[in-house]
């Protein structure tokens, strides 16, 4: 089988390493005489990964015994991650709609034939049997019964970690489950210890940051909301070394789990030394111009500020590549409010 590396043409840090290893270890095992694969009927798979191996879910362990030749990838993030690892899966979930193959602008070209476009809250369970994966991978997603109940009848399906549900699977936590999955937990280790090395770096260069409390906030048409930890929108800057908004961290969870719910009255408890703030739904535009986002001490001392739409995209889905573009856009953002 064979398969192009194509981490993206913005990211050289996290992928550099698993893509090197990956690339040798395709070299080493192949032959003029190796069958290539028609993406298209099978998913792309750059080296052979080693079986059996097992998966902890919150529906149980996941034994995979064999090297899988259909992904579907259904989960948050999942695709990109798949491709990351060496994998092109032959149906996908586009979650941000971002059209085509279904991934971000800094995947282009990561695919050598385009997957099937799979619904993400309501996939077409019909279409993805006739693909017959013996893989599917929905490690980010709601964690309902009935959904894996349906997929799993369907092939091996690994779903999201034990306590993760409703999109709330860490981010090196659906590194490592999917690397598993496809044979190569060490590759899955080099990502995560990427991500870190990264972080850690950009800390350092940043110690300031340690001494002010940072949030990130959401306006979308219903109102505006906080992410709490948990959530990779806010874990993010925490990551980063900036601190947890206390008054923010007593309030009530709501529904999704992963933030609290405000209003243009309550907005006040996410005013922090820094906010962010995401547009869902709505546009950076709109919040720039809500009088509530105005009032904000952060934003009248200029430290506040609305994602732009590419940055917010690449943020928000988190995947290797993802993040690793996200940051490299985002950090001189941090920077200039800030100081």
């Amino acid at each position: 089988m064979t398969f192009t590396p194509h981490p993206g043409r913005r990211t050289v840090g996290i992928l550099t390493a698993v893509g090197c290893a990956l690339a040798l270890s395709a070299c080493a095992g192949s032959s003029d005489d190796d069958d290539s694969v028609n993406a298209g009927e099978s998913s792309a798979v750059q080296t052979e990964g080693t079986f059996p191996q097992t998966v902890a879910t919150k529906f149980g362990d996941v034994t995979v015994d064999e090297q899988p030749t259909k992904v579907v990838a259904l989960g948050w993030g999942d695709a990109e991650t798949a491709l990351s690892l060496g994998v092109q899966p032959v149906a996908a979930s586009d979650w941000l709609d971002f059209g085509g193959e279904g991934v971000g602008p800094w995947m282009e070209g990561a695919y050598d034939s385009s997957p099937e476009i799979i619904s993400t809250l309501e996939p077409e369970y019909e279409e993805i049997a006739a693909l017959k994966p013996d893989l599917i991978l929905d490690v980010r997603s709601s964690g309902d019964q009935d959904r894996y109940d349906k997929l799993s009848s369907i092939a091996t399906t690994v779903g999201i970690p034990d306590g993760a549900d409703s999109y709330l699977t860490p981010r090196e936590e659906q590194v490592q489950m999917i690397a598993t999955a496809l044979g190569r937990p060490d590759a899955g280790e080099t990502i995560n210890k990427g991500y870190d090395d990264m972080v850690a770096g950009i800390r350092e260069e940043h110690p300031e940051w340690a001494e002010k409390t940072a949030s990130t906030v959401a306006l979308s048409s219903t109102g505006w909301g906080a992410y709490i930890r948990g959530s990779e929108r806010y874990d993010t800057l925490l990551d980063l070394g900036f601190q947890e908004n206390t008054t923010l961290a007593e309030e009530k969870v709501g529904d999704t789990g992963f933030s609290v719910k405000l209003s243009d009255e309550t907005l006040s408890k996410a005013d922090s030394d820094l906010v962010v703030a995401f547009a869902v739904g709505t546009t950076p535009e709109d919040v720039d111009g809500n009088s509530a986002w105005q009032r904000l001490s952060a934003t009248k001392e200029g430290h506040s500020f609305a994602m732009p739409r590419d940055i917010s995209s690449a943020y928000s889905l988190g995947s290797p590549s993802a993040i690793e573009f996200a940051l490299k856009e985002l950090v001189p953002l941090l920077e200039e409010h800030t100081s």
